[in-house]
């Protein structure tokens, strides 16, 4: 398992079990030790269970990012009641670490596979991580982002932006 995404495990564990912080690892890779954007995703038996995260960093520290948002994916997905301790040994995880959005010209700049997409009308922002069951197609991946955004999904007068993501199981 990778660092990162032992790291969401230990995180959701100690919330759920105790409500406690994990504090952060002292010891923990060097090319992590920077701010980044990041969403942990918690799958049960392969349903969606949780998934929160920041697209801009808020944390000084990639770690510190990763144990926010397992503790809110846990614990704050308004999707989701929160995770219980009996839930625990179902669960599965993944790190999501954002790239650097980039404004796109069109559609035709977007592919659901390889980028993630951020939609913005006014003060409504939206955003789907890239390569997701199901999702195949541009018009989907943008319907989706709408939807969450809460921007009608015929309004053509968006901001759309693309990021990468490194994904991490």
């Amino acid at each position: 398992m990778h660092p990162l995404v032992e790291l969401a495990k230990r995180a959701v564990e100690e919330y759920t079990r105790h409500g406690r912080r994990l504090a952060s690892p002292p010891e923990f890779p060097e090319e992590f030790r920077r701010p980044a954007g990041a969403f942990v995703s918690i799958k049960k038996k392969g349903d969606l269970r949780g998934c929160i995260g920041t697209i801009e960093p808020r944390s000084r520290e990639l770690p510190d990012e990763v144990i926010e948002n397992a503790i809110s994916a846990c614990s704050g997905d308004p999707r989701f009641m929160p995770v219980e301790p009996d839930e625990l040994d179902d669960l599965s995880y993944s790190v999501d670490v954002l790239g650097s959005p980039e404004p796109v010209g069109g559609r035709e700049e977007l592919d659901p596979k390889i980028y993630g997409v951020i939609v913005k009308k006014g003060l409504r922002r939206g955003l789907l991580l890239p390569d997701l069951e199901g999702v195949d197609t541009v018009e989907k991946q943008l319907a989706i982002t709408k939807r969450k955004a809460g921007i009608a999904l015929d309004e053509e007068n968006i901001e759309i932006a693309r990021f990468r993501v490194t994904r991490y199981r």
